[in-house]
């Protein structure tokens, strides 16, 4: 079971206790910071780190999120209530916060084994080199290693589709084996 922080459960019962959309984004601020990390780096299990995550990538989500189109507990009350302008705001929120830096030193036989696989999926060509992301396309590097290999195996298995089927069609080729070698990759990069 996923250990919340103290922060992390305040927040969570502040969303239960309050209306959809009786909060200010400055107000809603601190509770995705609670989760996703006041500096932008997640200390959560399968929580994914948000710092410098281009901004509409996080609108978009968030849009998903609010329309229920993407279905995550408890993102979808979270985004419940929020107008598009309030959308706006928390992408540009996220997106100034400093972006993850690898949590450990990687194992460079690792890392020099997963780069064919990089290339091979061209993960640079939509995420760019650095793997920063860009517009709609997310930040890859330095993101926490399990929410990497959680999100593949559900591209792979179709159980989270994308806005547009890029990444499903990606992990379809993938065995589970290259799909842990991908997220250790592009997790210490």
């Amino acid at each position: 079971m996923r250990r919340l922080t103290t922060g992390a459960l305040l927040a969570l019962l502040m969303l239960g206790s309050a209306p959809a959309g009786a909060e200010t984004v400055a107000e809603r601020l601190p509770a995705c910071l609670a989760c996703h990390g006041e500096s932008g780096t997640s200390a959560n299990a399968g929580v994914p780190s948000l710092g410098g995550m281009p901004a509409d990538y996080v609108l978009t989500q968030l849009y998903l999120f609010r329309e229920k189109q993407r279905v995550a507990d408890p993102m979808n009350a979270m985004a419940e209530g929020l107008s598009d302008d309030d959308l706006h705001a928390l992408g540009e929120a996220m997106a100034k916060l400093p972006p993850p830096t690898p949590a450990r030193e990687a194992d460079p036989n690792r890392m020099a084994a997963a780069q064919p696989l990089i290339a091979k999926h061209q993960c640079g060509s939509c995420h760019g080199e650095d793997l920063a992301g860009r517009e709609q396309i997310p930040r890859i590097g330095a993101q926490r290693e399990d929410y990497l290999l959680a999100t593949l195996r559900a591209y792979k298995s179709n159980a989270r589709a994308g806005y547009d089927p890029t990444m499903n069609e990606v992990a379809q080729g993938l065995s589970d084996a290259e799909i842990v070698e991908l997220a250790y990759a592009v997790a210490h990069r």
